[in-house]
């Protein structure tokens, strides 16, 4: 592995204050040198940095693979390449797959898979119940000792109060989150969009906030009475917001993430029964959109996840409330939120990096997250100022089922190093070793 160079960027790691133009050494898959100007050994590859921003790897805490399963739609091997083309050099999975990933060899299988498709670190989660059906608690234990790094029943919510608090107080023991996908199903039962004046005038069932915000209150209160950690997957109301800063305010060990969507679309974008802005949880109102931005801003919700879900374009071209529910996010997430969050005022760019890298690290106790000397050196480069319109067809997922398709965002990842490795240059379709040019819109 020949040495690396990031040349004249500007470094931004706010685990450290660090926020100034200098060079980025990698030897040996580690973080050499970090500051000022590094002359670096004989041998190392130099990439310019010039106007580009070099950060802590990126970590999606929440994707779905679809491996094993559902092969047709995505594999492990072109969603961590999709990742990687998306500036993330770490992304967890959901264990949502077909079987589910609720054992030891399930977990094993992913990690391997992960391994052998050299790009993005690939991260087991575990269900927490077995075959997801919220009836018996999953082994765990067995789980974790094979790399699963969280437990999660995603996209069933777990409905048995009971279950949960069990759940918590085995996660306590073995120092993981329990991720919960916050939906109070007799509420949500049968609704396709949020619930509101376009639902009625669509004629479409709507899930009211209440069906989120009744689970998000249950499971703080249940970690206030366990001591667990629960993360909150893809929050989406001001409501919730609200919820968990009281959490906090009490010093209850709750965590919870946002997706770029639910940080850029509203209802209106359901209209002419657009299948592409299908998603669970909904997409809500502008007024969601502002609570969230602003907790992203203070810190009430602590990371931007992506819940990437690919689909066949088949299962997309359906009735609208036949039609499953999700979007593609990997390789769109950075320019949606640069565009919409940074772009606007709501965010700078070390908040961006500490909710899209330091704090996901952090939070899930995994490598990366900074730039430190001696540090796994995961690292993403990626232009803040690349203007480009969002094209399906050039996506590296397998999935097409994009609400952005023929926008125009901000900001575009250029270089993605996942352990000393290039692992994506932006205009390749798999790492070269020529010198990373700045790419412009």
């Amino acid at each position: 592995m020949k040495p690396l160079l990031l040349k004249g960027g500007k470094l931004v790691d706010p685990s450290q204050g660090l926020n100034k133009i200098g060079d980025l050494l990698i030897v040996d898959g580690q973080i050499s040198g970090v500051g000022g100007s590094i002359a670096g050994p004989e041998d190392v590859e130099v990439i310019a940095c010039d106007g580009l921003i070099v950060s802590p790897g990126f970590i999606d805490v929440h994707c779905h693979l679809r491996e094993p399963g559902r092969e047709d739609v995505e594999t492990i091997a072109t969603g961590a390449r999709a990742a990687a083309a998306g500036g993330f050099t770490a992304v967890c999975a959901m264990p949502n797959t077909d079987p589910v990933t609720d054992n030891q060899a399930a977990v094993g299988f992913i990690v391997r898979q992960g391994q052998r498709a050299a790009a993005a670190r690939v991260y087991p989660i575990g269900a927490i119940s077995v075959g997801q059906d919220g009836k018996v608690l999953a082994e765990r234990g067995e789980m974790v000792g094979a790399g699963a790094v969280a437990v999660s029943d995603d996209g069933r919510p777990v409905a048995s109060a009971q279950l949960m608090r069990t759940a918590l107080e085995y996660a306590r023991t073995f120092r993981i989150p329990v991720i919960d996908h916050c939906e109070e199903p007799t509420l949500s039962a049968g609704g396709s969009m949020n619930e509101g004046i376009v639902s009625a005038q669509l004629g479409l069932k709507g899930i009211p906030a209440e069906a989120e915000e009744i689970m998000v209150i249950r499971d703080i209160l249940l970690a206030r009475l366990t001591g667990g950690h629960v993360h909150l997957a893809h929050m989406s109301t001001k409501g919730s917001v609200e919820l968990i800063r009281w959490g906090k305010e009490r010093g209850i060990k709750v965590t919870a993430e946002v997706c770029p969507h639910h940080l850029s679309l509203t209802e209106e974008s359901v209209r002419g029964y657009e299948t592409n802005a299908k998603m669970n949880p909904p997409l809500r109102t502008a007024k969601d959109i502002e609570a969230l931005r602003e907790a992203v801003k203070d810190g009430t919700i602590d990371l931007i996840a992506t819940d990437h879900a690919p689909h066949h374009y088949d299962e997309k071209e359906r009735e609208f409330a036949d039609a499953p529910n999700g979007i593609v996010g990997l390789e769109t997430a950075l320019a949606v939120v640069v565009t919409n969050l940074v772009e606007k005022g709501a965010l700078k760019f070390p908040d961006l990096v500490d909710r899209m890298s330091c704090t996901p690290a952090r939070i899930f106790n995994l490598p990366g997250g900074s730039l430190k000397k001696g540090g796994v050196a995961d690292v993403t480069v990626f232009d803040p100022s690349e203007r480009w319109k969002v094209d399906p067809s050039q996506f590296v997922s397998k999935g097409r089922n994009s609400p952005y398709t023929g926008m125009t965002l901000v900001g575009r990842a250029s270089c993605t190093i996942v352990g000393g490795s290039v692992v994506y240059r932006s205009g390749n379709s798999a790492p070269d070793r020529e010198s990373t040019k700045r790419r412009r819109g």
